[in-house]
């Protein structure tokens, strides 16, 4: 399930993205937009993007590390120390 929301998310974002990209080619070929402002405008877009999926990422980490706490779930981290007590 988890999994699931994860790739419906990113196949969001992929559609979203071709959507946007069509629409400036759009407004490029009717002349309404430059191709230099076209191009700059998708590259800060892309690099916004960039910026959102390293901080989706963290909070995405974050939770889980809250959920395995809270489950009292053993960490690798854990489990490198029972080895070595062992």
């Amino acid at each position: 399930m988890f999994k699931d929301l994860i790739y419906t998310g990113i196949g969001a974002v992929v559609v979203l993205k071709e959507k946007v990209e069509a629409e400036v080619k759009k407004l490029e070929e009717e002349g309404k937009l430059k191709t230099s402002d076209a191009k700059s405008f998708l590259d800060s877009i892309e690099e916004k993007g960039k910026v959102e999926e390293e901080l989706f990422k963290k909070k995405l980490k974050s939770a889980l590390k809250e959920v395995i706490d809270e489950l009292g779930l053993a960490t690798k981290e854990d489990l490198e120390k029972f080895k070595k007590d062992s």
